[in-house]
């Protein structure tokens, strides 16, 4: 399938040939991945993009103590995807990386509590994924490199108080998201800004506790639970938790897929994480390149008609499936 790549492409294409220092050159991939569109005949021009991106990356957070970004500008990925928190000050979002992670954070009744970007590990039933807290989003000082950090990350959590006029929080944060060419994918009010940078997005309303009649939330969900998913949560009561983990899961767009070896019993703590779409060719060079290219069949149980169903190289796999690789 051909790339069909559009012009905003070539033009950040450009800017990335002539661009003289490392971070000038992440922006201008940061344009051309945000460009391209999002189909099989772009996946290794993406991939390709994404790992001089992270090059690049490394080579510029070395310089960070002297360059113009500062701190924080880069969070290496971890575990099966990378969760960025955003939101206005003091909604929450230290407090429910702490409760869910039970990382040390500084945690304040002050705004701007949170000055650097720090990321925890979240347990989600049998696999490991990462949080990034954040500073405000209307934190100035953090503004020349928030927007990186949240561009790289797999999915966004929009935290919102629901205290404190949801709703307006929500507004005030894609405004300031559009600021930093970032987009919410599914919340298209027809903005113009060149070049948004579309990112996953569930919207959280924290402190749900403190609205007890429901109003405040069920306002919110009925403005944008028909685009996103919306959920309340009580970062300090521990209220609605499980189904975050669940959320977060299931709008990362990936699967659980075990081996087993044939006469043994399935691998079953520690799962291979792969996107939702892979098939049994993929997970067998997750598995290693040797046996990835080598690969016959696989026996599958789980989504099979049947179990232990022979299936062929390009089977799409479902979440929970087990497989026994044959070379």
């Amino acid at each position: 399938m051909p790339a069909n790549l559009p012009p905003l492409y070539f033009e950040a294409q450009k800017r990335f040939q002539r661009a003289p220092t490392p971070w000038e050159k992440i922006e201008a991939l940061e344009e051309m991945l945000a460009a391209m569109p999002h189909h099989k005949g772009t996946d290794h021009l993406r991939a390709e993009l994404n790992g001089r991106m992270a090059r690049l990356l490394e080579e510029a957070e070395k310089k960070s103590t002297t360059g113009r970004k500062g701190p924080g500008y880069y969070i290496k990925k971890e575990g099966a995807g990378q969760v960025a928190l955003v939101g206005a000050p003091n909604v929450g979002k230290s407090q429910l990386v702490a409760t869910l992670t039970n990382a040390s954070l500084e945690i304040g009744d002050y705004p701007f509590t949170t000055k650097i970007a720090t990321p925890a590990m979240m347990t989600f039933e049998n696999i490991q994924i990462q949080l990034v807290d954040l500073p405000a989003i209307n934190d100035r000082n953090a503004q020349p490199w928030l927007h990186s950090v949240i561009r790289n990350a797999d999915l966004m959590l929009i935290m919102v108080d629901l205290t404190q006029d949801p709703v307006k929080q929500l507004e005030m944060t894609t405004q300031e998201l559009l600021k930093l060419r970032i987009g919410i994918a599914g919340l298209d009010k027809g903005e113009t800004v060149e070049a948004i940078y579309p990112k996953k997005t569930i919207i959280i309303g924290n402190k749900c506790d403190l609205d007890p009649s429901g109003i405040a939330f069920g306002i919110l969900r009925g403005m944008y639970s028909s685009l996103l998913p919306v959920l309340a949560v009580s970062a300090t009561k521990m209220i609605g938790l499980f189904d975050l983990g669940k959320a977060i899961f299931q709008t990362l767009d990936i699967v659980r897929v075990f081996t087993k070896i044939p006469g043994q019993k399935a691998e079953i703590t520690r799962p291979f994480v792969l996107k939702k779409g892979s098939t049994v060719a993929d997970v067998a060079l997750a598995v290693h390149k040797d046996i990835g290219a080598t690969l016959k069949y696989a026996e599958l149980w789980g989504s099979g008609r049947f179990q232990g169903q022979r299936v062929k190289r390009d089977y799409i796999l479902q979440d929970g499936d087990v497989v026994e690789l044959h070379t």
